[in-house]
């Protein structure tokens, strides 16, 4: 299937937020329990492009966005400016086509340019097959599982941890 990967633009926010409200209301990769406003969304996305890092979303033949990623900072202290977490959401219909490999790829190389030394992946339930593959397709390796400290669908679920190293990583200051 030919895919564009792009920046995410203010037109595409509808789609980003039907997308994310199915894996709220549906999975468990996300934690959230209530699927956030179109312009809780906007807003979100606002804060990231306002930090200068990445959210980029895939695009169908059709002009369909069939996914979005993006990063933002891992926490809001400055010892913690060249790490960021990454976030990654297909449509169903898009699932396990490979396409979010590609979007993801898209994403490690913005974050790489923004100047991201660091990407952390927060894996909600360690049952997520799909992101937790992706993400070791690309790189990442698993640094940790957080056992039962979410609790969706009625059941504990675990957070299972994953970074990857970009650029030169630790073995020079930033800056």
């Amino acid at each position: 299937m030919p895919l564009t990967i792009r920046p995410s633009r203010d037109d595409d926010v509808p789609a980003i937020t039907a997308i994310y409200a199915h894996h709220v209301l549906h999975g468990t990769g996300t934690f959230e329990t209530e699927a956030p406003s179109q312009a809780d969304m906007a807003n979100r996305r606002a804060d990231v492009l306002a930090k200068g890092l990445p959210y980029l979303v895939a695009e169908g033949e059709a002009g369909e966005v069939l996914g979005f990623a993006y990063c933002n900072w891992f926490k809001p202290r400055p010892a913690y400016r060249y790490s960021a977490e990454d976030s990654i959401y297909m449509a169903d219909a898009a699932r396990g086509m490979g396409l979010g490999a590609q979007l993801l790829e898209a994403l490690i190389e913005a974050a790489e340019a923004a100047g991201v030394r660091k990407l952390i992946a927060v894996i909600g339930d360690s049952a997520n097959a799909g992101s937790v593959g992706v993400h070791r397709k690309l790189g990442f390796a698993e640094v940790g599982v957080i056992k039962d400290c979410g609790w969706k669908f009625g059941q504990w679920r675990d957070v299972v941890l994953m970074d990857k190293v970009l650029g030169e990583g630790s073995g020079t200051a930033p800056e």
